[in-house]
């Protein structure tokens, strides 16, 4: 065992005094090593951190959610034109199934509407994401509250002229005061905050509950009507846990054909998504952004193994005068061919730790700059100094093995 710590603290120092003596020709031969590890560590990183962001701000919502309206998530067999006649789904609708339905634990309503400005005195905020929904969202997206509630039933029910705000409309109004009791004003009229969102940060395509507000959505329903088509309704299941979903879905269908009058052989007029489907299509992206890093990686981890490769053979020709020493000295083939193996390694795992290095320098730029975290992970630290590791030992065999494989007397007269 002391020998073979002898041997790797011995590889060690000829590894530097590569580095030392042969700078350029050294790092540009580990350049390719430092470019692939680099390359590999930096999308697994960044797929990460975003897999991380993504979790996090679909946590609050189940993957069984199911959101029924005019529109598919995906792909649809039925053609474009036949789609763009479906009908909205209508708020007596939501009434119906909610009275109706079995196994829901929360059923809710929600109009997708415009930006608009909003302001408090003298302040104002524009382009402000507004959230028309019923009472129910708060439980459906399990919302988390800084300051006061989320409006009641009654309240929505009554389109009463109540706000809930996020933190970043709060901020940029206030001033850090108690908006709750204020009045602001939107669509030209005055609403009372009741409640204030916990700070989330941006949302997983730029959007953001700290930059929303949740009013009543029966509020919208009384000044546009129920048959504006500039607006998208839709009504969101949340099912009790363990239901059989195929069932559940066959369920929503049924009673909404029923409702509809919808014939025998008639196609449905609407979409039931389910929330998992959504989820499944990000992972498949995800997944495709983890091979593509793979393989663009795979050809600088190539370049790197031929760059260590040649630094291996090149030492050898070196050293083939100290070679021929060892061995005339009783030094045996094997410790010869771990000397190198370990220099091959030792050098790959430098490169790989200068690519590890750019990736956390630029993972803590890019956190301080954008309003997101970007996580150099142990897990992707390890994977990329046992690659590194592995780059060597592959690069350096032939190498090792040419140099073990050497006469002594050969080796000595070669040397002088």
């Amino acid at each position: 065992m002391l020998l073979y710590l002898r041997l790797l603290k011995e590889s060690f120092a000829f590894a530097i005094n590569a580095l030392r003596n042969n700078k350029l020709r050294t790092l540009l031969s580990l350049l390719g090593v430092t470019i692939g590890i680099f390359s590999i560590i930096a999308v697994l990183a960044a797929v990460d951190s975003l897999d991380r962001k993504i979790t996090n701000d679909l946590s609050g919502l189940d993957k069984n959610t199911i959101y029924l309206m005019k529109f598919s998530f995906g792909p649809s067999d039925i053609p474009k034109w036949k789609r763009e006649q479906f009908p909205n789904v209508k708020y007596d609708e939501y009434v119906y199934l909610k009275g109706t339905m079995n196994n829901t634990a929360q059923l809710g309503y929600q109009i997708f509407t415009k930006s608009e400005n909003i302001k408090y005195d003298s302040k104002a905020v524009s382009d402000v994401n507004i959230v028309p929904v019923s009472a129910e969202f708060s439980d459906i997206e399990a919302l988390d509250f800084e300051r006061g509630r989320f409006y009641n039933e009654s309240e929505a029910n009554s389109g009463a002229k109540v706000i809930v705000i996020g933190n970043e409309i709060a901020t940029s109004l206030f001033d850090g005061a108690d908006p709750v009791g204020k009045d602001v004003r939107l669509y030209g009229q005055r609403f009372t905050v009741i409640g204030v969102l916990t700070k989330k940060g941006a949302g997983l395509f730029g959007d953001s509950n700290d930059s929303s507000v949740y009013i009543p959505v029966n509020f919208i329903r009384q000044k546009f009507g129920d048959n504006n088509t500039s607006l998208t309704n839709v009504i969101v299941f949340k099912p009790v846990e363990g239901v059989d979903m195929e069932a559940y879905k066959a369920e929503i269908s049924q009673k909404l054909r029923a409702y509809r009058g919808i014939k025998a052989g008639e196609i449905d007029n609407f979409f039931i998504n389910v929330f998992s489907g959504f989820t499944d299509l990000i992972d498949g992206i995800i997944g495709s952004m983890k091979l593509g890093g793979w393989v663009i990686s795979g050809f600088s981890l190539l370049v790197g193994g031929f760059g260590i490769a040649n630094i291996m053979f090149v030492s050898v020709k070196e050293r083939t005068h100290l070679i021929g020493i060892q061995k005339s000295l009783g030094a045996k083939n094997r410790f010869i061919l771990f000397q190198f193996l370990f220099e091959a390694i030792i050098l790959s795992v430098i490169g790989g730790l200068i690519g590890l290095l750019l990736v956390w320098g630029i993972a803590v730029g890019l956190t301080k700059a954008l309003d997101f975290e970007f996580v150099l992970e142990l897990d992707n630290v390890l994977l990329g100094t046992g690659l590194a590791g592995i780059i060597g030992l592959i690069s350096g065999i032939l190498p090792a093995i040419s140099a073990s494989k050497l006469d002594p007397v050969e080796a000595i007269r070669t040397g002088m």
